[in-house]
Order: C-alpha cells, then sequence, then structure tokens
C-alpha cells in the first residue's frame, strides 16, 4: 500500500469541486531532433486536456489576462548514464511573464511534490496563487519522469485499483496480512510487467539531472526553483548535484533528508496525529456545538470507535463501492492536509455516524488519484516507483509486526496504516538508492526554508535538518506557525512577503525568522 502521506495534496481544487456537487496537462509540443539536447528548441502550444496519467479533466482555463496556458515536450536521456542513448519526452507547462520585460528574471520552476504529482496539471490549478510570482518570471512546471505525460509508470488498470484501495490496509490476523502482503506482491508485479524499462530511471537524481536539462534549455544561466513536499527533497538533490546553478530557490513543506523511510513514516504518524489533535481541539473550540464530539478527546474517541465498526462492516460510499476502514483512514489524512478542508471532515464524519460514506470516500478518491468518471491518475503508481528506486531499506512482515507498538504509540489512528505502507517496496523489482538522500550543497546560493510547525505529513522539525544538511551558509529557516501541509498557499502575509522579497528582490530574510 502507498504510503499516503508522501503525497502531495495537489487534488485539493479537484476534491473540492467533486464535494460541492456531492454537498449541495500537457505534452503536444515536439522539438527538433538535435544531437545535443542542451541545445533543443521547445515548441510551445496550447495545452492539451490532461491525459489520464495526469487526472483527467478540461485543458486548463486562460490567465486572468487572458492569455493561454502553454505546453511543450522536451527531451531527456532515459538513463543519465548512457546520456546519447535512448530519449524521453518530459512534459512542460508554462505561464509566460506578464510585467516589464526589462524586469524578468527568467524562469522559476515549481515541482509540487508526491512523488507523483504533475506539475502540468496542478500548476494552472494553483496558478492565481504565484500571480505575483509571474510578474518577473515565467511561472513553468512539468511532470517528472514517470509522471503524467512523461513516461508514466503504469500497473493496475482502473478497476484493478478500485480493489486494490478497498483492501484491508491495516491486517488483524494472520490472513488478513497474507492477503495484504498478496496484493502488495500482485502491484509490484503489474508494474515491473507495464513499465519494466523505465522503473530503473525513476530516482530523485534522474529528475534533478532533467532539471539542470531542463535550466539550460529554458535560456537560463540558474535555476530558480520552488519546491513543495517532496519538491524540498528534489530541490535538495538538485542543490547537492549542481551548487554552482542554484538561484534563488525556496522549499516548502520540508521533507526531512537525514531520515529512513520507517523513520520518515514514523514522524509522519506523529505528524498526522497532531493534526487530528488541532482539527478536534478546533472543532470543540468553536461557538457553535462541535457535531463530531463534546470535547477533543470525544471526537477522536469517536473516529476511532467508526474506523474500527468500519473494519467489521463498511458502509454505503460513491456507488458501488462501500467506505471501509482504509478508506476512511485515507479520506481523514487527505483532510488533514489542509485546515481549509477540516469543514469536509465534519460534515464527513457526520454523516458516516449516520451511514452515509460518501464524503469520506471523495477525500479518499482524491489521495488515490480518482476523478469522478472512475479513472485513476498516476499518482500512486509513479509514487511507489519513485520511492523504491530511492529508498535503499526492505522491510518484511515480521519486521512490521514488532514496530506497531511503536507507530501505534506515535499515533493510535494512523499508526497501523503507516506502519504497513512501510511493505510498499518489499520486492520491489529494481535496488533502492540509498538510505536517505544527500543535499549536503557548498557553494550553492541561500536557499529559503520554511517549515509549518502544524504539517502533519513533512514534520516541521524536517526544516532545520534540511538547514544543518544542505550545510553552512545555505539553507535560511523561516518558521510558520500554522496548519496544514506548507506555508505559502496559506497565503500569510509574512510567509508571502519573505518569498516575495527573496525571489523578486533577492532580499535574504534574517535566519529563524518566525511566521503567525
Amino acid at each position: 500500500m502507498p504510503n499516503p502521506s508522501r503525497l502531495r495534496a495537489a487534488a485539493l481544487t479537484a476534491t473540492a469541486a467533486a464535494l460541492s456537487v456531492l454537498l449541495a496537462g500537457c505534452g503536444g509540443g515536439s522539438q527538433e531532433d538535435d544531437e545535443d539536447l542542451t541545445g533543443q528548441k521547445l515548441h510551445w502550444k496550447d495545452c492539451p486536456a490532461p491525459s489520464e496519467a495526469e487526472g483527467g479533466g478540461a485543458a486548463p482555463s486562460p490567465l486572468p489576462d487572458g492569455d493561454a496556458w502553454q505546453c511543450a515536450t522536451m527531451k531527456a536521456p532515459l538513463d543519465w548514464d548512457d546520456p546519447e542513448g535512448d530519449t524521453i519526452g518530459l512534459a512542460l507547462i508554462r505561464a509566460e511573464a506578464d510585467g516589464a520585460a526589462d524586469r524578468r528574471i527568467g524562469s522559476l520552476v515549481f515541482n509540487f511534490g508526491g512523488p507523483g504529482g504533475s506539475g502540468v496539471t496542478t500548476l494552472p490549478a494553483f496558478g492565481q496563487d504565484y500571480a505575483k510570482l509571474r510578474t518577473r518570471y515565467d511561472l513553468v512546471s512539468f511532470d517528472p519522469r514517470g509522471v503524467g505525460r512523461s513516461d508514466p509508470v503504469e500497473c493496475l488498470d482502473d478497476e484493478q485499483l478500485d480493489t486494490y484501495f478497498q483492501q484491508d490496509a491495516t491486517p488483524d490476523d494472520r490472513a488478513e496480512r497474507t492477503e495484504f502482503v498478496d496484493n502488495t506482491e500482485e502491484f509490484n508485479t503489474a508494474c515491473e510487467k507495464h513499465s519494466k524499462k523505465i522503473l530503473p530511471h525513476v530516482r530523485t537524481t534522474d529528475a534533478a539531472r532533467d532539471m539542470d536539462l531542463m535550466r539550460q534549455v529554458l535560456g537560463d544561466d540558474k535555476l530558480h526553483y520552488f519546491g513543495i513536499s517532496y519538491g524540498t527533497e528534489l530541490g535538495g538533490v538538485y542543490a547537492h548535484l549542481f551548487p554552482k546553478h542554484v538561484g534563488r530557490a525556496v522549499f516548502d513543506a520540508v521533507v526531512d533528508p537525514t531520515q529512513t523511510a520507517e523513520q520518515g513514516s514514523l514522524g509522519q504518524a506523529k505528524g498526522f496525529q497532531l493534526a487530528l489533535d488541532n482539527f478536534a481541539e478546533d472543532c470543540v473550540s468553536k461557538v457553535e456545538d462541535c457535531p463530531i464530539g463534546d470535547t477533543a478527546e470525544d471526537v477522536e474517541a469517536r473516529i476511532a470507535r467508526l474506523l474500527k465498526d468500519l473494519d467489521r462492516k463498511p458502509i454505503p460510499g460513491v456507488f458501488p463501492r462501500e467506505l471501509t476502514e482504509t478508506a476512511a483512514t485515507g479520506g481523514i489524512a487527505q483532510a488533514l492536509y489542509s485546515k481549509d478542508f477540516w469543514e469536509y471532515l465534519t460534515e464527513g464524519l457526520e454523516q458516516a455516524y449516520d451511514g452515509d460514506g460518501r464524503v469520506l470516500m471523495v477525500l479518499s478518491d482524491a489521495l488515490n488519484g480518482r476523478n469522478e468518471d472512475g479513472e485513476y491518475s498516476n499518482i500512486t503508481a509513479a509514487n511507489v516507483a519513485i520511492n523504491c528506486a530511492d529508498d535503499k531499506p526492505r522491510y518484511d512482515p515480521a519486521y512490521v509486526e514488532d514496530k506497531l507498538p511503536e507507530f501505534r504509540d506515535a499515533s493510535p489512528l494512523f499508526g497501523d496504516y503507516l506502519a504497513w505502507s512501510m511493505l510498499s517496496c518489499t520486492d520491489w523489482p529494481v535496488a533502492g538508492a540509498a538510505d536517505h538522500p544527500d543535499v549536503h550543497a557548498p557553494g550553492a546560493a541561500p536557499i529559503l526554508v520554511i517549515g509549518n510547525t502544524g504539517d502533519p505529513a513533512t514534520p516541521y522539525e524536517g526544516a532545520g535538518r534540511m538547514v544543518d544538511a544542505l550545510g553552512e551558509g545555505v539553507g535560511v529557516e523561516l518558521t510558520y506557525k500554522g496548519q496544514g501541509h506548507g506555508a505559502y498557499d496559506s497565503k500569510n502575509r509574512c510567509v508571502q512577503d519573505a518569498v516575495h522579497g527573496y525571489l523578486l528582490d533577492g532580499r535574504v530574510p534574517a535566519a529563524k525568522t518566525v511566521c503567525s
């Protein structure tokens, strides 16, 4: 079962649209066949509708000034150890700078996380949030290799994924454990069958090399970069490999680069538990009565009872599927990514207590990349493939069972779910690269590193560890005392002023700045 907390909540806009109904791409360009890939010319065209692997839906709407989003495809080596061998196409999207030409700095490249999220669909979904940055930059994002239109990793089909996500991901006995292990093996075998060629080449180091090629093809001397969630890990690896090419860069919702996969999962159990605690406290602190509990302890106790009941007997979800314990847990986790979604979580829980699991299932579907038409993006397949190519440790069921008490202590609600997710890479056909990424980047330009004290998926402590790992004089830490995954998109004025001051004007904020 892929680790849900490592998925960037890039589907929040689509989720909101689906919930409002319930409750009331890119790659068309081509380029010349240059022998030197750094000299290739991108042919920018209006963007097509997203592919199924990107999540489907309509082509991106025009920008507020009427300009169209533009898409192209960049060629990159399939194997960076054989740069003159086979190539793959990487899907790119951009919104050209709308400010004075003489004030344009260059391109600002975004990675919104995952790993496995489509930048081609996410950038236009959140584009208005970055409008001020567009005054001096072309806003650019991409589908990393293995994602979306960029030679996507393919595993199970839509019908098989429906069944896969209905499984019990927190096995309680030997039979359930055997079934869970068998399902994981089936998923991994399907990935190898359908995507054997790309699987060895989706490591974060490969994506970082792609970004340096992208920098050159876009015509920039330096890579100006905005990385969110897993995008901070990608940015850190880029800085390690190409420290002299780092321009103005921001890391938000920071992955701890010092942790193994196990340590990361345990940290996320603590992070999601903290977010759940904060959600429960917020609900009971309202002037009106909290509809899902009288005290924070009561809220969490009722959620725990709901999950136990669903483990025994699921309730109707989005027809014809039922809301299982696993789906409900995933839906709760998805809602905790953003404080804006706490109201949906409250309503989803209230309805689930009355036997209606639709809201929680819509949230779970968003986490898993399923749209209203029953089609799945490839975010889960890509997430597993990239994580397993990166992470060297492999865990077996006996090891997970030994670790369950520690995970349950970290989170009574999410502990089992995240502990068993460590089996995702068991028997994966490609060996993992390292225990954790190397982000040491001596000589790189300053990188603004933003940690959010209430972040569930990338706990706050990771920001300080990223600063230390980048090395002296590189990372500049800023703390945001808030809720949700990330800080910039909270629209906190202090955070945004710091980001704008650096990216637009080159003003590095004072280290240890605190925003609240």
